[in-house]
């Protein structure tokens, strides 16, 4: 182990500036292949249905998770009333969206999913936010994501 690290020090040291940038170019054409992104939204619950249809109708993606959420921005909370007294709460209900999409369509679902939970009000729609992530494997049949056919 201690042996491994002094080597890749060596190795460090050794490496010209030219060397580094081929060798992260290389990684990146290696990341490149079969990436996928993962977008993630905050929205209104009501308008999950809103989203998924929209998704779906302007790129053909239909595989999403849903969970339900509670959270607070600069929307004001909800007052209830319950036995006479009030109670105020600061966190509003919303739903945690995420897909994993192909690179080639995450602009598309981010844009679909902006439009889609637009709701006019000032503020509370939500946000959406893409990472790109690699390796997605599907379960069911141990291949990689991309190389499986839907039906």
């Amino acid at each position: 182990m201690v042996a491994r690290a002094r080597r890749r020090r060596r190795d460090a040291e050794a490496m010209t500036p030219q060397d580094s940038e081929e060798r992260n170019d290389q990684r990146y054409r290696k990341r490149q292949v079969g990436a996928m992104t993962k977008i993630e939204a905050i929205v209104v619950r009501d308008r999950v249905e809103t989203v998924m249809e929209a998704v779906e109708e302007q790129t053909g993606h239909v595989g999403i998770t849903v969970i339900e959420a509670v959270g607070h921005g600069r929307e004001k909370g909800i007052t209830h009333e319950y036995r006479g007294r009030i109670f105020e709460s600061r966190f509003l209900p919303k739903a945690y969206l995420v897909f994993v999409v192909r690179d080639e369509i995450a602009e598309s679902v981010m844009h679909a999913i902006v439009d889609a939970a637009h709701t006019g009000h000032v503020n509370g729609d939500g946000i959406c936010w893409s990472t790109p992530v690699f390796g997605v494997t599907h379960n069911r049949t141990g291949l990689p994501l991309e190389e499986v056919e839907l039906v």
